[in-house]
């Protein structure tokens, strides 16, 4: 009989790892009571009580609540999360999970491009008022005196609201 390799002596401890709940969630960065939640709303499956003692977690538990964890970070909802679960547990394949994840992921997608398009016109309009602020010599006479050598009276809602008929200069 051969003897086991080095990496499969490894393969097998790692397999047979357990955790109590307490390490479990230390490794995975949430609390006990987080992990009793998401068994709760079937999430996580809950593990048997070999003998009546505490509960014992898996390596693929494991697994299982750091894939949790980043799909929440990705704007997931626990209902959305659940429901991925739900499906992979119907389709062993994984298709249906990985459909109904990449729909999301999109749709996660799209509206981040819209914040990040918020964002950059809020920075661009932080960024002429920062330069019209530092280049302005009497701020009492903006809009005002001011507004004649200003280069950004074209797109100054003060100017504009004072100054309809105006074109820009």
């Amino acid at each position: 009989m051969l003897s086991p390799t080095t990496e499969d002596t490894h393969t097998a401890k790692k397999r047979r790892t357990l955790y109590r709940i307490g390490e479990l969630a230390l490794k995975a960065g949430v609390t006990a009571r987080t992990i009793r939640y998401y068994e709760e709303l079937g999430i996580l499956s809950a593990p048997r009580r070999p003998q009546a003692r505490h509960r014992r977690y898996s390596q693929k538990d494991l697994l299982h609540l750091q894939r949790v964890q980043q799909l929440k970070s990705f704007g997931l909802t626990l209902g959305e999360i659940r429901e991925i679960f739900d499906l992979s547990r119907q389709d062993p394949s994984g298709e249906k999970s990985r459909l109904r994840l990449l729909t999301r992921y999109r749709e996660k997608w799209r509206e981040a491009m819209k914040r990040k398009e918020r964002i950059e016109a809020y920075i661009d309009d932080l960024e002429w008022h920062v330069d019209q602020l530092e280049r302005v010599g009497n701020f009492q006479a903006c809009p005002g005196e001011e507004c004649r050598s200003c280069r950004y009276t074209g797109i100054c809602r003060f100017y504009n609201d004072n100054h309809p008929n105006e074109e820009a200069q």
